[in-house]
């Protein structure tokens, strides 16, 4: 059963468009705000490990900065051509918290 633990606090949390990287519990998060919705993906890019995180949006997915792999933030599936995906995270806002659920 995963557990909600708090993140950050919603005034910490990227401007819509843009990502940034955080850390919680050991566990790497890139936290992207996709035109006002928040989504938490595993950070680490499968292709090379890059940190997506360090990336940008581009409509619903987040670029990874090292060789421009791009992943939806529903899905966590990458675009075509390339085949691959991350993990997305549970993610709610309660009050000025972000929380994200971690196994």
């Amino acid at each position: 059963m995963s557990a909600w633990v708090r993140l950050c606090a919603v005034s910490e949390a990227p401007k819509p468009g843009e990502v940034r990287e955080m850390e919680v519990k050991g566990v790497e998060v890139c936290l992207a705000n996709v035109g006002g919705r928040l989504a938490a993906l595993n950070n680490v890019c499968p292709h090379r490990q890059g940190p997506l995180g360090q990336g940008w949006m581009e409509g619903e997915t987040v670029v990874c900065p090292w060789h421009c792999w791009a992943f939806d933030t529903r899905t966590g599936e990458a675009q075509e051509p390339e085949q691959g995906r991350v993990d997305v995270l549970p993610l709610r806002v309660e009050g000025e918290d972000v929380l994200i659920a971690l196994d």
